[in-house]
């Protein structure tokens, strides 16, 4: 009778542990919300770590990955795009797949945390000027743009907000 309590007991613990593991492991919390699909929050890349992965990207590779880090501009018609900094002053160019969700134009400096591909690309002329527009650039600093740019690049699945 003493071995069926104990194991009953040891069950309930073992249950109980396992539920507040997983929530702490996943991100399953009041701290961040949901938009488009869900993030499975495991194996997250820091922005130093995120950058050490771009510095082997060269265009047309892909590289699944889950990181985190803040956001430093997002447009501001839409909320269709963000830009995510990373440790060396270089910022991630962030959009959504099948351009099925946007996240709300007023998360800027707030904590992302994004699983999808990285991958790096050229922005031509024309797109740099419209993200420039989007982001509320003046028209002088966008007539200003005359080159196209290598980009650090993520099409983003999922993005979990920190509140």
């Amino acid at each position: 009778m003493k071995n069926c309590r104990f194991l009953l007991l040891l069950s309930i613990l073992m249950t109980a542990f396992t539920g507040f593991s997983q929530e702490k492991n996943t991100g399953k919390s009041d701290t961040y919300y949901s938009v488009g699909e869900e993030v499975e929050v495991s194996n997250i890349l820091s922005t130093y770590q995120m950058q050490e992965r771009y510095e082997g990207l060269t265009p047309g590779d892909t590289l699944n990955v889950t990181f985190k880090g803040n956001v430093a501009s997002v447009c501001k018609n839409k909320g269709c795009w963000m830009k995510v900094a990373l440790e060396d002053g270089r910022e991630v160019m962030v959009k959504f797949k099948d351009y099925a969700f946007f996240v709300p134009k007023d998360i800027e400096n707030k904590e992302v945390i994004m699983e999808g591909k990285a991958y790096v690309t050229e922005i031509s002329v024309e797109d740099r000027r419209h993200y420039a527009e989007d982001a509320g650039k003046s028209a002088a600093e966008v007539k200003a743009i005359n080159e196209p740019e290598i980009t650090l690049s993520f099409l983003a699945d999922g993005v979990k907000i920190k509140k």
